[in-house]
């Protein structure tokens, strides 16, 4: 059996080129994202004033949130990754990027859950006030989940989790194990629990669906739509990273060095896949919210298509086209 890597091994890239790779996906996640979520953020601020909109807004608005925590990570590691390291040297910015990270990981995870256990309160348990009063001061839970995250999160800063994480190694000390156990509890549980209450709220939302036999299944469907996407979202961006993490750590604490080193690999490249979450959470706010797809588009997307448009008849007609600039149009609230 081949002895430990040394902390400095194994905070360098095993593979350059590997890793340049996934900076260059993590780049285009950030580009695409940015505006994504910036248009987002404009609109739930200053067109559907979310502060007094519905309780599902203000959640949703918390996920932006969330996504912007991502995104101010992004550049930076992937300048780490183009350097060849798997975390930054500096022992601040490091403890930093895994705080914003595990962060936004768990509220991401946070509201998305409550997000699906709104709608499901609403369409299966219609008549459970109390529950359905409990919900609607989502002001309250979301400063609470945040709260909550904070001492959840904490730990991350107080060892290196990316790549110095302690669990396994020969040189452990009994705090330096009690520390990982309790961050790696904290990074499975945030994921597989939630995931359980999103699959039942799913569950029973299609089977309260195939029982309508009257009146209107819109909403129902509607509500079927929202929470198939967020377990969407959750197999897609963090089961992956979820399995490819227990089979490093298993690896690890076994001390098979060769083995170990190429899930290293597979789970560095899961979660550059698991940071496109901030590219498809709009597709939640769209499903949630008939209005605020509406809203997204007649704001943004019409808008360059008109402009498209009028340039393109301008051209064809010599530039007498009568069609009007995005300017000019009607607002579609």
């Amino acid at each position: 059996m081949e002895p430990n890597k040394t902390t400095e091994d194994n905070c360098t890239t095993p593979n350059l080129p590997l890793y340049s790779f996934y900076s260059s996906v993590m780049i285009v996640e950030f580009i695409l994202a940015v505006p994504l979520n910036l248009t987002v953020l404009y609109l739930f601020i200053f067109k559907l004033k979310f502060w007094k909109s519905n309780t599902n807004n203000i959640f949703l608005f918390n996920l932006v949130l969330a996504d912007l925590l991502l995104l101010i990570c992004l550049p930076v590691k992937a300048y780490h990754y183009q350097t060849g390291e798997r975390r930054s040297k500096n022992d601040v910015v490091c403890k930093a990027m895994l705080f914003m990270l595990f962060l936004n990981r768990g509220a991401s995870i946070a509201f998305l859950t409550v997000t699906s256990i709104d709608r499901y309160f609403n369409v299966v348990h219609p008549g459970k006030k109390n529950f359905l009063k409990i919900l609607k001061k989502s002001p309250h839970i979301s400063i609470l989940i945040w709260v909550m995250l904070l001492p959840l999160t904490i730990p991350t800063m107080l060892k290196t989790f990316e790549c110095c994480n302690s669990l396994g190694r020969e040189d452990d000390g009994l705090l330096d194990v009690l520390t990982d156990i309790f961050r790696e509890v904290v990074f499975f549980t945030q994921i597989l629990i939630p995931f359980g209450v999103l699959v039942f709220c799913t569950a029973q939302i299609v089977n309260r669906l195939k029982k309508k036999t009257v009146g209107d299944k819109t909403k129902l469907r509607r509500a079927v739509f929202l929470v198939s996407s967020v377990v969407f979202v959750f197999s897609f961006c963090f089961l992956p990273c979820t399995i490819s993490r227990m089979v490093l750590l298993s690896l690890r604490v076994k001390q098979h060095s060769d083995a170990e080193e190429i899930a290293v690999q597979v789970y560095d490249g899961l979660m550059c896949l698991s940071y496109i979450d901030c590219l498809l959470d709009p597709l939640v706010y769209c499903l949630s919210s008939t209005k605020f797809k509406s809203l997204y588009v007649s704001t943004f997307l019409r808008c360059f298509w008109k402009d498209g448009q009028h340039i393109a008849e301008s051209s064809h007609s010599g530039g007498n086209a009568n069609t009007p600039m995005c300017g000019n149009q009607p607002k579609y609230i």
